[in-house]
């Protein structure tokens, strides 16, 4: 018995399936009655025909089994000369949706095969044999309710790698955040610590910067989350921040940075214009990884240079620095350290641009961005 779509199976869609198949048994009932005339319904006749769409109350736990009790119901039916299909094959339609949409493509072409056979049969062994036409009608019917249960299952399937793209997207966002203020958060705390009772205006700034970091993650956060987080009519409950922002953000982070003990400056080129959200995004999470890497790894007396440049068609973001103590070798994958590079070249990726990061021929590290500009909408 094999069922790829059990575990999305609830007890709410299996009620549904039991009315289903209830309204359905009803129905058929009163037409296989109606078929016999006078004499009434005949018990075989009966049991055949309610096990013709019965069993549909189990097609998401057991959708092979459903199939093949409702086809050996029919084909038993219209041997006994009962007639052709007592529900018109509305259980052997929602039996082949089932399996297609459910099992593996080769269990369900077989089903679909066997099932166009089995209405071939039926129409043929009829009393009054119906045209060639009508048969054929049916059997396009059953490849109908294949295909549409494939293209369902398709779409089941491009809607689970959205829903995975999107927590990996969101993973990402955490991570920066997360990794770049705690990482300053850390170095100042232990810098305040240090010089508490020979420096204490050092260490009243280190405090500051502290909270100043904090209150920064807290509100990164909140936005985040806001964007996630929806009203009553599915409409979120906020949205990123406006393109033009992206430089304000930039030399936000830059003289956060500065503050935190790091040595940085930042130069922008080009033609200054606004960008497509997403893109400024990028920009700010790549900068924001960047340094949060120099800060936990350059070592001491580092300085770092941040560069935008705005060309004709692409933005090229760069940042570097002098440390003396970068790490350049990628750690392992699955350890905490190895996803900040790998998680940039994502990013870049997912938005049409390229990423380079190594050491520099001159000493300390680099990280190079390019983006296209694209178009603000």
């Amino acid at each position: 018995m094999t069922t790829v779509g059990r575990v999305g199976t609830n007890f709410r869609q299996i009620q549904v399936d039991v009315l289903l198949a209830c309204v359905l048994t009803t129905l058929s009932l009163i037409t296989t009655a109606h078929t016999s005339g006078d004499d009434g319904i005949r018990p075989a006749a009966g049991a055949l025909a309610a096990l013709t769409v019965a069993p549909v109350a189990l097609r998401r736990v057991a959708p092979v089994a459903t199939m093949t009790v409702i086809m050996a119901a029919e084909l038993a039916y219209s041997v006994l000369g009962y007639g052709d299909f007592p529900n018109a094959g509305a259980g052997l339609l929602v039996a082949m949706f089932t399996v297609a949409t459910l099992c593996p493509r080769t269990t369900a072409a077989v089903l679909c095969g066997a099932m166009a056979t089995l209405t071939v049969v039926v129409y043929e062994t009829a009393v009054t044999p119906p045209a060639w036409s009508e048969v054929m009608q049916a059997v396009l019917v059953t490849i109908v309710a294949w295909m549409l249960g494939r293209a369902t299952r398709s779409w089941a399937r491009e809607a689970g790698r959205a829903a995975a793209r999107e927590r990996a997207r969101i993973a990402r966002e955490l991570h920066d955040v997360v990794a770049h203020h705690m990482s300053v958060v850390s170095l100042q705390a232990g810098l305040a610590g240090y010089v508490m009772d020979n420096d204490a205006p050092t260490a009243r700034k280190a405090i500051a910067t502290v909270g100043d970091s904090s209150r920064e993650a807290l509100t990164e956060l909140r936005r985040l989350l806001d964007v996630l987080r929806v009203d009553d009519d599915d409409v979120p409950a906020s949205t990123p921040p406006r393109a033009a922002e992206h430089l304000t953000l930039l030399e936000e982070l830059v003289r956060r940075t500065r503050d935190s003990g790091l040595p940085t400056e930042l130069t922008i080129t080009g033609e200054r214009r606004a960008l497509p959200p997403d893109i400024a995004l990028c920009l700010h999470r790549v900068a924001q990884e960047s340094l949060t890497n120099t800060l936990k790894h350059a070592g001491p007396g580092a300085t770092a240079r941040v560069t935008l440049d705005h060309g004709e068609r692409t933005v090229t973001l760069t940042v570097t620095d002098t440390g003396t103590a970068t790490v350049t070798v990628p750690a392992p994958a699955g350890q905490p350290g190895s996803y900040g590079i790998r998680g940039m070249r994502e990013r870049a990726a997912l938005h049409g641009g390229e990423l380079t990061a190594g050491p520099r021929a001159g000493g300390g590290f680099e990280v190079r961005l390019r983006l296209p500009a694209g178009v603000l909408r």
